[in-house]
């Protein structure tokens, strides 16, 4: 079998990741740019900066990453890409970086989905779990329970009917007017709350099945924090204890409904990915359950649960292994059902 250097370029967001994988030796190096100071002053991601910025930094980080790895770029066979889902603007970004590169160079590049890298990111450890597994996609935008018999084999169990719980996060660091990125300001804030003070509901666990729903507990959160204002309440104590609340409410949803899809699939494996899988309340409730099953849990590295361009560099490699590639007149899709792709 033939030895594969991959180029990873991850630019579906606000992150720019570029790494480099070798089928054999593993992660050869990787970097990744923030643009969190550039989209701080909005509250939010603006597509066209992200697009911009993305450009602006793509080639000095493939630079900067050939150079850590002591590679020449005439020894890379292969390039990946975000191609989808995410910004349009930003994915077409790395899109055409990447396919202009594969086309300099003469070597097949293939486009990636976002959500497959982080799927498969816990590979990149050196513990990796056996097919086949439950899989939990928690992200800004995703919220998602798979089964994974294999790589392009997947069954959706479960996804979010509204807000994603990394979506949820976020607005309710804006509600409580906590900084961006809203999640980990929610997270850090629970650390210092009160537990059980308050107790928010967990959503749609009384129902069958394994979709979610966070946009109800979003309004609960505001309506607690209304009724405190009117209270006269606005300390910072009271900010710690509904973020608490909120943290527990959001982990013990997922632990509900991962333990579902487990005894649904007669599984005992499950994987947990996604930015916020990073969460800690998320991981001890997870940790927890698969304690009391007697199963085994899988994380990515924590600067791995975020977006970066390691993840789509070890994806690529397998489909490039495959024999996959994408034609010179690419196309990025910023929706695209994970059910769609090919196994390999």
């Amino acid at each position: 079998m033939q030895t594969l250097l991959t180029l990873g370029i991850e630019s579906s967001c606000d992150e720019t990741g570029v790494a480099l994988y070798h089928s054999e030796k593993g992660l050869l190096a990787h970097t990744l740019y923030s643009q969190v100071k550039l989209h701080a002053e909005y509250g939010g991601v603006v597509p066209e900066l992200a697009s911009r910025d993305h450009i602006r930094k793509l080639l000095p980080l493939i630079h900067q990453t050939l150079e850590t790895a002591q590679v020449s770029s005439k020894e890379i066979t292969g390039i990946g890409y975000t191609a989808g889902p995410g910004l349009m603007g930003a994915l077409l970004s790395g899109a055409a970086v990447a396919r202009s590169l594969a086309y300099a160079w003469q070597i097949p590049a293939v486009g990636v989905h976002h959500m497959e890298g982080h799927l498969l990111a816990p590979m990149l450890e050196e513990t990796q779990p056996e097919f086949p597994f439950v899989c939990l996609l928690i992200s800004g935008g995703h919220s998602m329970i798979i089964r994974v018999d294999g790589i392009g084999r997947y069954k959706l169990l479960g996804d979010t009917l509204d807000d994603a719980a990394g979506e949820a996060f976020d607005k309710t660091a804006k509600m409580l007017g906590l900084g961006y990125p809203g999640g980990p300001e929610v997270s850090k804030l629970a650390t210092q709350g009160e537990t059980g003070r308050y107790i928010f509901p967990r959503p749609m666990v009384d129902r069958p099945g394994l979709d979610m729903s966070f946009s109800g507990l979003k309004t609960f959160t505001l309506n607690t924090w209304l009724a405190a204002q009117k209270q006269n309440d606005n300390s910072q104590q009271t900010k710690a204890d509904i973020c608490r609340a909120f943290e527990i409410s959001v982990a013990e949803t997922l632990a509900i409904k991962c333990k579902r899809a487990l005894e649904q699939e007669s599984l005992n494996r499950l994987v947990v990915s996604g930015g916020v899988s990073a969460n800690r309340e998320i991981r001890l409730k997870l940790d927890a359950l698969m304690a009391k099953r007697k199963g085994e849990t899988f994380y990515p590295r924590l600067e791995f649960c975020t977006d970066n361009g390691a993840m789509i560099a070890y994806a690529a490699s397998k489909r490039l292994e495959a024999g996959e590639h994408n034609d010179l007149n690419f196309a990025c899709r910023p929706r695209w059902n994970l059910e769609e792709l090919s196994a390999i």
